[in-house]
């Protein structure tokens, strides 16, 4: 891997076309049921299997689709909680197969979460060259907070404050309101980003 390569696309990644920001990588339609599974993960006291089972019950409802529902058992697996990172590398897997079967609309945002995924493995297991190319490749594709956040993380265990401090400004003074804003919310909440807040 190059890494000198990767910190290269994203340079280029933040200096083009940065208008080009989906709203969210979640469709409309399905986001209150992934909320409810987010919220039941985060707590830490659903039992997994339970949480599990409304996964795909919430699919076989028709609140989310295919590709949401093999994410949202990803994220499920690779919780503290859980910590099973070959299934959620497996799930990665089939995320991404299933977003290139239903293409449309959401094609590239579902890919890009696929990326996402792999990268938070990548970044749990203390991989975070790799971390950093798949986080990349999930900002090529779907230019918002959460995936600035995640590159600038793992700029940041790399040692490469030089090139956040840069990301950070670029996104500051060019990208839109909507990921500005989602960018330092991010920071203020992530101690992953901490080393980036003011004073």
């Amino acid at each position: 891997m190059d890494y000198r390569r990767i910190l290269d696309r994203i340079r280029t990644t933040v200096r083009s076309a940065s208008y080009l920001v989906p709203s969210s990588s979640v469709p409309e339609a399905q986001r209150e049921a992934l909320a409810e599974v987010a919220a039941s993960i985060a707590d830490g006291e659903t039992d997994p299997e339970q949480i599990r089972r409304k996964i795909h019950q919430l699919h076989a409802a028709g609140r989310i689709d295919r590709v949401m529902m093999l994410s949202a058992l990803g994220v499920l697996a690779a919780s503290p909680h859980v910590r099973d990172y070959a299934e959620a590398a497996r799930l990665a897997g089939q995320q991404e197969f299933a977003a290139l079967d239903l293409g449309g609309p959401s094609k590239e945002a579902y890919l890009a979460s696929a990326d996402r995924h792999r990268g938070v493995l990548a970044y749990l297991l203390g991989r975070y060259e790799v971390a950093l190319d798949w986080f990349t490749r999930a900002l090529e594709r779907e230019r918002t907070a959460e995936n600035l956040g995640n590159v600038l993380s793992a700029l940041i265990r790399l040692g490469e404050m030089a090139e956040a401090d840069d990301l950070l400004d670029r996104v500051r003074t060019h990208f839109p309101e909507e990921v500005r804003d989602g960018l330092e919310a991010r920071i203020l909440e992530d101690e992953d980003l901490a080393r980036l807040r003011a004073g």
